[in-house]
């Protein structure tokens, strides 16, 4: 589970901001996660609850912004799609640019 290591990831930068700041607690940890990441939101949930126990993000709770895959062919359509099917609805070639899709990012982080 891949997804333990990206949570520790998140926990230990939102407690070493947190400190930084001199908070004394950590609320909330907003995160955006691509589609194609492949990250599993239940996955991430349940090491966010197993990792934060005893820490200053103890009470927080993880809010998770979803980020559907979007592309650009090259006849200029923006599509959104699944990580199977990237080919251009309006012209059918396969030639495209994701644009987005593929992010793993803390956005905020509440603290006390």
């Amino acid at each position: 589970m891949h997804e333990m290591g990206i949570t520790q990831g998140i926990l230990s930068t939102a407690i070493a901001v947190a400190k930084e700041k001199s908070a004394t607690r950590i609320v909330e940890v907003r995160i955006s996660v691509g589609e194609l990441t492949e990250v599993v939101e239940d996955a991430l949930q349940f090491a966010f609850e197993s990792l934060k126990r005893d820490t200053m993000a103890e009470d927080a709770t993880l809010a998770v912004t979803h980020v559907p895959a979007l592309s650009r062919c090259i006849c200029g359509a923006e599509f959104e799609h699944d990580r199977f099917s990237i080919t251009c609805p309006e012209c059918d070639n396969f030639a495209c640019e994701l644009i987005q899709g593929r992010e793993l990012r803390i956005d905020s982080i509440e603290v006390d």
